[in-house]
């Protein structure tokens, strides 16, 4: 497979409680924030493009499973965004725009409702427009959003436009007896897909491949950040980042500081 960074490297993290809401602490990982991760779909793997999750369907890049919903209100916004797809722009469009949600998936014990995810049709997403077709491959639902000029996270499944950025949510009982909600805002990696991860033969979050960008995540993410953490929480977190450039990272991301240009073609082994 192609190269990557081993697991379990070091990183930095910082920890600031929201400048709106006292109660919440932020907990962020800078080696993650300052790297220069950036999405390489839509070129070809020997032009240092996506290799894809499945070397055999590297043209469909990470939609081969689809995405799983949020809850009922992301279905109805997609839904709502389907609406402005034709023939010409989805390529699924004729036979599977009644079709958007996979309804045969069974809830895991503890949930009140099953998990809905979008409906996979011949191996993708069915909103994934395959390669050769005329309106370009790639997300039926980002392409729109591009025509209508508004950011593909209003149109795409939350899931969607928030990788590889993992945001979690857990409570923290500290010793005084006090409570701390902890928003915790770190990469996408291999180990968050879950068993699943392990089965890809390629992901971007840990290859130099991806690691091309002109600027940080935590810039050229800033859109999706501000809506995961609020306005006053990523303005505080930006400046964290600027800072700890500025210095100099300690634990800098291993897949960022190596030489795309040095490694092999995308292959499997």
């Amino acid at each position: 497979m192609t190269d990557e960074v081993p697991a379990g490297f070091d990183r930095e993290w910082v920890e600031f409680f929201d400048p709106a809401d006292a109660d919440t602490m932020v907990r962020a990982d800078l080696t993650w924030l300052l790297s220069r991760w950036g999405c390489i779909f839509g070129k070809h793997p020997e032009q240092g493009g996506c290799p894809g999750i499945d070397f055999g369907r590297s043209a469909d890049g990470c939609c081969l499973h689809g995405a799983f919903y949020t809850d009922e209100a992301d279905v109805r916004r997609t839904r709502e965004v389907v609406k402005k797809l034709t023939p010409e722009t989805w390529q699924l469009h004729r036979k599977w725009k009644q079709t958007i949600v996979d309804d045969t998936l069974e809830n895991d014990e503890g949930e009140e409702e099953p998990a809905k995810k979008t409906a996979v049709v011949d191996g993708a997403c069915v909103f994934h427009n395959r390669e050769g077709f005329p309106a370009g491959s790639g997300c039926a639902l980002h392409q729109q959003a591009m025509r209508d000029g508004v950011h593909p996270m209003e149109y795409k499944p939350e899931v969607c436009w928030q990788l590889p950025v993992k945001r979690d949510f857990k409570n923290e009982h500290r010793a005084d007896g006090t409570d701390v909600q902890v928003t915790l805002i770190t990469e996408f990696d291999r180990a968050s897909w879950g068993p699943g991860g392990h089965d890809f033969d390629w992901w971007c979050t840990s290859s130099p491949l991806a690691h091309t960008a002109s600027e940080p995540v935590y810039l050229s993410y800033a859109v999706e950040l501000t809506e995961l953490l609020g306005a006053a929480a990523y303005e505080r977190l930006a400046d964290l980042c600027a800072e700890r450039e500025r210095r100099g990272m300690v634990a800098p991301h291993p897949a960022s500081v190596r030489t795309p240009e040095r490694l092999p073609a995308p292959r499997r082994i």
